[in-house]
């Protein structure tokens, strides 16, 4: 089976839509699919839970598919986004110095792919 990490750092929605589009797609085929957001999409983690923002529905169809495997602490902290992480039950990965490390993810055997 193969087995996806998708590392999000840019905050821009154009960009994060396209994270969501392909987890679900990837999780459609049947593989292991893993978003972890850090950097400046963090910030993004707010915009997401408001019903009118554009990407919510995809953001809930994501979360719902259990295939948010976390967020940056550090960044979620510098972002403000670390309450509505924490208020999410998201988990917070810092491992590395306050950062998720990719390490773990290819030691685990995903493939990374980072936007």
């Amino acid at each position: 089976m193969k087995k996806t990490a998708l590392f999000v750092f840019n905050g821009d929605p154009i960009c994060f839509i396209h994270v969501l589009l392909n987890a679900l797609d990837m999780h459609g085929r049947g593989e292991t699919v893993a978003i972890v957001v850090e950097g400046a999409a963090t910030a993004l983690i707010p915009e997401l839970e408001r019903d009118g923002h554009p990407l919510h529905a995809l953001w809930e169809k994501t979360k719902a598919a259990g295939l948010v495997d976390g967020a940056c602490k550090a960044c979620s902290s510098k972002t403000g986004a670390l309450e509505t992480v924490q208020r999410l039950g998201l988990p917070l990965l810092g491992e590395m110095s306050g950062h998720p490390a990719m390490a773990r993810y290819r030691e685990a055997g995903y493939s990374l792919i980072t936007f």
